[in-house]
């Protein structure tokens, strides 16, 4: 092999062996910045309901995060944790609709959940 070829083999290994650590290592845009859970609060007939609120629990500290949702019913909760169950429901004047869990085992980095409310 002529010293020219080995040169160019030398180069070609070492720019692979360059992309290889750098795909490896994260970039910091990249970053993960943890879960989504957002979704709708909705009544029996899947009409948004304005003003409810959703109130989302940390399973292991037991806090607690609320949100008061806007005319179309929509809520969000970002840059949750992937490692920590949580638990959540909303209410609306007075009715409580059913708690959801969203666990720590599901790999989804979004998790939309539609919460109803019974209003009868």
């Amino acid at each position: 092999m002529t010293h020219k070829r080995m040169a160019c083999l030398a180069a070609f290994c070492a720019l692979t062996l360059l992309g290889t650590i750098s795909s490896a290592s994260p970039d910091k845009k990249d970053k993960n910045v943890g879960r989504l859970v957002l979704g709708k609060v909705l009544d029996r007939q899947d009409n948004p309901l304005p003003d409810a609120i959703v109130y989302l629990t940390n399973t292991r500290t037991r806090s607690i995060k609320t949100y008061i949702v806007g005319q179309d019913g929509t809520y969000r909760f970002p840059a949750l944790s992937n490692s920590i169950d949580y638990e959540i429901y909303a209410q609306y004047k007075g009715h409580k609709g059913e708690t959801k869990s969203v666990s720590q085992f599901d790999d989804r980095s979004q998790v939309y959940l539609d919460l109803k409310v019974d209003t009868r």
